[in-house]
């Protein structure tokens, strides 16, 4: 066993690196071997391996460490490597578990942003009426929001620097007036921007500006504050929904009485309505 143990640390010590990208050596011991693996600043983690008395026929003993994930992820990527290492007892596996350590990180650039994708599926989206999918090694989130018969499809794509970068965003399907869905896409795209960058103007009584994550908030948006709310609006002056409740009798004619106008405070209100609302005293048309 020592003579493979001593074999193994050489091996860590003199090839490690030059075998597997994006690491640092922290200590290699009998006692303590300790491995940083870093794909992004926010997609890292510290290996600490040590090595059981029966080695290599029993499983190395690993502690995961990572100053960006969550102490649940933590625990996963513990017990997936438990699982991984099974499969090759009585063979050295620390340069194995570095690199299916790796691996892990390289495939799945969803990491950084999994506790708000938990949140927006746990809290915002309707459980049997919405659905999120997520392709991890393409970094794609889909979203399909309905609220009756009204409906919202869009696809999220996460940056390799996220939050650092901001998400992509593409509306795919919905059958929403063509001004709101567009108004929904511009918004949330703006969200995103604003997470990422800068203001022009720098307030001084604020902290320095950092990029922060975004995905639950541009989630939140398009689903709680669009596709949910539009679909029931009411119209302030009338009290009856402002939009048909069959998406197929939206009017698009913008003179019409029953046309969506949406303003600046956010609310929607039938064309007639408004029109005769500003028309009458003390409003002159």
């Amino acid at each position: 066993m020592e003579d493979i143990i001593r074999k193994e640390l050489t091996e860590v010590e003199k090839s490690l690196m030059s075998k597997v990208d994006g690491i640092q050596i922290i200590a290699c011991h009998r006692n303590l071997i300790s491995v940083k693996v870093l794909k992004t600043k926010h997609r890292e983690l510290t290996a600490s391996i040590q090595f059981p008395k029966d080695y290599p026929e029993s499983i190395l003993l690993i502690e995961i460490k990572s100053k960006v994930f969550p102490p649940s992820l933590v625990n996963h990527i513990s017990q997936i490597c438990d699982q991984e290492l099974k499969k090759y007892v009585g063979q050295k596996q620390v340069v194995l578990l570095i690199k299916f350590l790796r691996k892990f990180l390289d495939e799945n650039p969803l990491l950084p942003c999994r506790d708000e994708l938990t949140a927006v599926k746990k809290n915002i989206l309707q459980e049997g009426v919405d659905s999120i999918k997520m392709k991890q090694k393409q970094g794609q989130v889909s979203v399909h929001v309905k609220q009756e018969q009204y409906f919202l499809k869009c696809t999220m794509v996460v940056p390799e620097n996220y939050p650092i970068d901001r998400v992509d965003l593409k509306l795919d399907k919905h059958n929403f007036p063509s001004v709101m869905a567009y108004y929904f896409i511009s918004q949330a795209k703006e969200f995103a921007r604003q997470a990422v960058e800068a203001p022009l103007k720098r307030d001084p009584k604020k902290p320095e500006f950092k990029p922060s994550p975004h995905v639950q908030k541009v989630l939140e948006f398009l689903t709680k504050h669009c596709a949910k709310r539009y679909p029931i609006e009411m119209c302030p002056i009338c009290g009856k929904r402002t939009l048909p409740e069959n998406p197929e009798e939206i009017v698009t004619d913008m003179t019409h009485i029953s046309y969506a106008e949406r303003l600046y405070c956010g609310h929607l209100y039938h064309h007639g309505c408004l029109d005769k609302f500003m028309k009458t005293p003390p409003f002159h048309g």
